[in-house]
């Protein structure tokens, strides 16, 4: 059974840090494309970070220079360290896999949310002023 257990939410100040992580279990996740979505309370879902296989990354602009997507791929964990965190990241953070489509654009990756085939179950996090 596949498994995307994400950790690593919580309540931070604006400024602060947060490290969100994913276990991934169940499936063979080392050719996916795998990611972070976030989705606030009136919002779309939208696409954070990305990264593939061969290690390159996509990032949303809004987001660009503060977090930062790695993936453990011994340990099958995919990382998302957030950094100068404002209240505008409030939101239930996502970690998805795609592991059935064989190429995708940076920009695909950050927005065909419907191409992931496995999702967690996300994490909140909330950031105050």
């Amino acid at each position: 059974q596949v498994q995307l257990v994400e950790s690593g939410g919580g309540s931070v100040q604006s400024g602060g840090s947060l490290r969100l992580s994913c276990a991934a279990s169940g499936d063979t996740f080392s050719n996916a494309y795998m990611a972070w979505f976030r989705q606030a309370p009136g919002k779309r879902r939208e696409g954070v970070a990305a990264i593939d296989s061969d290690g390159s990354t996509s990032y949303a602009d809004s987001v660009k220079g503060r977090f930062t997507i790695s993936l453990d791929s011994d340990k099958n964990t995919l990382f998302l360290q957030m950094n100068s965190l404002t209240p505008e990241d409030t939101a239930m953070y996502y970690c998805a896999a795609d592991t059935l489509t064989p190429v995708m654009t940076a920009r695909q990756a950050l927005e065909a949310d419907q191409l992931y085939n496995y999702w967690g179950q996300g994490t909140q996090v909330t950031v105050s002023s």
